[in-house]
């Protein structure tokens, strides 16, 4: 279960899953190489400079053994003339001598190529993370862009959102930085013994003697610190959802009195979060105290035991110096790998999220310049044949039920019926957002399934209800689905909305930011906006979802005037709520329960006194 927390902004956000390491997991993990596979020479550089890095980084303590010895001649161990120990590039490590001068500026030298070989490893990773991982974003990206309306009604948007942000990021990171320090650990340790065993073997061993008993019961604590950890974690985002539902419904709270009952609800979750706080603080103490203790204690007994061995001739100051600093760099890399262990983990459960959704198939959407590349222009002639349909989540209810219904071009459709009628569910099948389960939707009598999807829905322009505008300027939300019109004609396109005078108004006229989903506009001004997007796509069949709904009786009237400019000389599908709006159509379909109930204009449906048509005209004229 993903470990939940709080981010800065008070939304609940989860830490990324781990996934248990096997070779399914890492077999998802390598797939994702052919994003590396581009930039493998860069990549296979910056893993050579890893190696040399870790390698130069082990020079330090060597050269500073080396700088105490030379401070300290006369303690120096004499090697037998015969020995060939510690033999490297024709001369003897052990019995080589250089002034405290050569040293400084050898150790001065060694700095200089780390920090040359750190740059390059960081900087070649880096370039190589961040431009594999721009591509998957944009290969992910798109996929999620491709899948069907059934895939979003079953996924959540922050999910996906996280996929794209989290997932992704997690294996940026991986890439980056945990398969660096990994590798550069895996050096480290190689190095590092190697020095330890070459200084001494015997010192070596009573070190090693001593670790594997320490660092068992480390990872016994942590592992139980950890759980303790996300105890209280999840235990503080609980107590956080109470204060976000709280808040949410402030009124429900306060109309029923419900005061002193969220306080205890409250408190009893807050004092739960500090019990497992106290508790895990306890088992904390006593692990650091335990890990001071064994640490020092161990660094003591080594002290000790190489103290004596300088005594007795067998180690020189200089060597004890560099066994302690190689065993510092073992001992921090050993430490180092549990945590790389738990990245690894959650780097694999972020690769297998993300692989899943490239595999997912999508719709055969075309993602190019809609405008230039339709190929079968149509006129706007429309047939529903038998059309029945369920939606993938809810097999058991069939929405639509044998529709048949010949539409004109050119011609003005009203749909009308009770709410959960089936109305919007005909604008999208009409939209190919889903499939009919039987019979079929024909455009100037070429079946739909013959069109391609992105062609069909090119020569569409859809105005709903709830309008959605995106962040950038009215400019850019006017020519949305028109990305290369000219200035001209998206002035054009908000005079026949009736959205220029208005937009005229704005200090930056145009290139006045809407806010996130249009936020800084009225309902009235959001909703011309749309109708000017649709009026510039010049769409052969437009649909209108109950667009004048929730408008004032102001904002109404010009909206209904934009749309009636809109609708002119082009096939229009206008689902209704108020059918005041709609008396001039040329057909209005009354829709319910799935099925065609009535077809006609508004006097000849008037006549039908026992209709359902004439029944909700007299409903809405009672209401109002």
């Amino acid at each position: 279960m993903a470990k939940s927390s709080f981010s800065s902004n008070g939304n609940l956000k989860k830490e990324p899953e781990k996934a248990k390491i096997s070779k399914e997991s890492l077999r998802e993990a390598f797939m994702l190489y052919s994003y590396i596979k581009p930039y493998r020479g860069k990549f296979i550089l910056s893993l050579v400079f890893i190696a040399l890095s870790a390698f130069s980084t082990m020079i330090f303590p060597f050269l500073l053994g080396k700088m105490i010895d030379a401070a300290a001649p006369a303690a120096q161990v004499q090697l037998p003339q015969n020995s060939m120990g510690g033999e490297m590039f024709g001369f003897n490590l052990k019995t080589v001598n250089w002034s405290l001068n050569t040293i400084l500026l050898l150790l001065f030298l060694q700095l200089s190529i780390q920090t040359i070989f750190s740059f390059m490893r960081i900087y070649l990773l880096t370039e190589v993370g961040e431009k594999s991982l721009a591509n998957m974003r944009t290969d992910l990206y798109g996929k999620l862009l491709s899948q069907s309306m059934s895939f979003f009604s079953e996924q959540r948007v922050g999910d996906l959102s996280n996929r794209i942000s989290s997932d992704l990021s997690q294996i940026q990171d991986a890439i980056s930085f945990t398969l660096a320090e990994f590798l550069r650990g895996i050096f480290t340790l190689i190095i590092g013994l190697s020095f330890i065993f070459w200084i001494s073997t015997e010192l070596a061993l009573v070190m090693l003697a001593v670790v594997p008993l320490i660092a068992v019961v480390a990872v016994f604590f942590g592992v139980r610190i950890k759980k303790m950890a996300r105890k209280a974690q999840d235990q503080l985002a609980e107590s956080g959802t109470i204060v976000q539902e709280t808040f949410q419904g402030i009124s429900i709270v306060k109309a029923f009195t419900s005061e002193s009952y969220e306080m205890k609800r409250y408190t009893s979750s807050i004092m739960g979060v500090v019990e497992t706080a106290i508790s895990n603080a306890r088992y904390r103490g006593v692990f650091v105290s335990f890990m001071i203790f064994s640490v020092f204690g161990c660094i003591a007994f080594v002290m000790w035991y190489g103290a004596t061995m300088i005594s007795s001739g067998q180690l020189s100051a200089g060597d004890l110096t560099m066994f302690v600093i190689f065993s510092a760099f073992v001992g921090g890399t050993f430490a180092g790998f549990a945590d790389m262990f738990s990245q690894l983990q959650k780097t694999l459960g972020a690769t297998q999220r993300v692989r899943e959704l490239l595999r997912t198939e999508g719709e055969p959407v075309t993602i190019t310049d809609l405008l230039v590349n339709i190929q079968n222009p149509i006129l706007g002639k429309v047939r529903f044949e038998d059309v029945a349909f369920h939606y993938p989540s809810r097999k058991d209810v069939e929405v639509l039920k044998k529709i048949t219904l010949s539409v004109q071009a050119g011609e003005q459709i009203a749909l009308v019926g009770p709410s959960g009628a089936g109305k919007s569910t005909i604008a999208s099948l009409l939209l190919k957002f889903y499939e009919p389960n039987r019979g079929a939707i024909y455009f100037d009598e070429i079946n739909s399934k013959d069109f391609g999807l992105t062609e069909l829905r090119g020569q569409m322009a859809f105005v709903p209800q709830d309008v959605v505008l995106f962040g950038g300027s009215i400019k850019e939300n006017i020519a949305y689905g028109k990305p290369n019109a000219t200035m001209v004609e998206i002035i054009a396109a908000a005079h026949n909305a009736n959205a220029h005078e208005f937009i005229d108004r704005f200090p930056e006229g145009y290139e006045t930011i809407v806010g996130e989903r249009g936020i800084k506009l009225s309902g009235g001004q959001r909703q011309r906006i749309a109708i000017a997007r649709a009026i510039l796509k010049d769409p052969a069949i437009l649909i209108l979802d109950e667009a004048t709904s929730s408008l004032d009786s102001e904002s109404e009237q010009l909206v209904q005037e934009a749309l009636e400019n809109l609708m002119k000389n082009r096939t229009s599908f206008v689902i209704a709520h108020r059918l005041s709006t709609i008396r001039n159509s040329n057909k209005i379909v009354v829709i319910d329960k799935g099925s065609v109930q009535e077809i006609g204009t508004h006097e000849t449906l008037m006549r039908n006194e026992h209709g359902l048509y004439r029944r909700l005209v007299d409903m809405q004229l009672e209401w109002n």
